[in-house]
C-alpha cells in the first residue's frame, strides 16, 4: 500500500465582507426612517427640489404617502420605510456629505449640482438630471461619481475619447 501525503491547507484570504443581514429587519428600518425622512426634507428644502423630484428621488411613492411620511416624521412618531427608500435617502446623505467636503459653500455645491457636466456618466446634463430621474441606479452613479472625485480619483473627460459620445436614449433601449 503506497502512502499518500497531503500538504498542510495554506491560510484562504478572506473573501468579500457579507452584508449584514440585520440592517434589513425591521427594527432598524424603523430606528433609521423618522431620522432619515427628516434629514432628506432638509436636503430637499436647501437643494430647492420641488414635490416631483422629491417623489422620484424616493422612488416615487404616492403623494398622500409623502406626505405622510413626512408629518410623521417631522412629529417624531414611528415609521418604517422599506429597503429601497432607505437605500435611496442613504445616496442621498452620501452625495450631500461628498458636495460638503468637494465644495467651499453649500451655494457652491447646489450649483454643482444644477450645472451641467461633461462628464460621460452626465452626458451633459446636470447632475441633479440624474439624481432626480427616479432610478435607484441614478442616484447610485451620482454617488459613485462624488465619492470617486473626494477620493482623488476623478478625471476630466478626454475630448478624444468622449467628443463622439452620445448618451442613449429611451427609444434606443430594446428590451425583450
Amino acid at each position: 500500500m503506497s502512502r499518500v501525503s497531503i500538504a498542510p491547507l495554506q491560510p484562504v484570504a478572506p473573501g468579500p465582507q457579507q452584508l449584514n443581514q440585520s440592517r434589513f429587519l425591521p427594527a432598524n428600518r424603523r430606528r433609521l426612517s423618522a431620522p432619515g425622512i427628516r434629514t432628506f426634507l432638509a436636503i430637499a428644502d436647501l437643494w430647492s427640489l420641488d414635490e416631483s423630484q422629491r417623489l422620484l428621488i424616493l422612488g416615487s411613492p404616492a403623494r398622500s404617502t409623502f406626505h405622510k411620511w413626512a408629518k410623521t416624521a417631522r412629529e417624531h412618531g414611528e415609521l418604517t420605510l422599506d429597503v429601497d427608500t432607505l437605500t435611496r435617502i442613504s445616496a442621498i446623505l452620501g452625495i450631500h456629505q461628498a458636495l460638503g467636503i468637494l465644495h467651499g459653500s453649500e451655494r457652491e455645491a447646489v450649483a454643482w449640482l444644477r450645472s451641467s457636466h461633461a462628464a460621460t456618466i452626465f452626458g451633459g446634463r446636470t447632475p441633479l438630471d440624474l439624481v432626480t430621474a427616479g432610478a435607484q441606479d441614478g442616484l447610485m452613479a451620482a454617488r459613485r461619481f462624488l465619492d470617486a472625485a473626494r477620493g482623488g480619483l476623478y478625471m476630466e473627460p478626454v475630448e478624444a475619447l468622449d467628443q463622439h459620445f452620445q448618451p442613449y436614449r429611451d427609444q434606443d433601449l430594446v428590451i425583450e
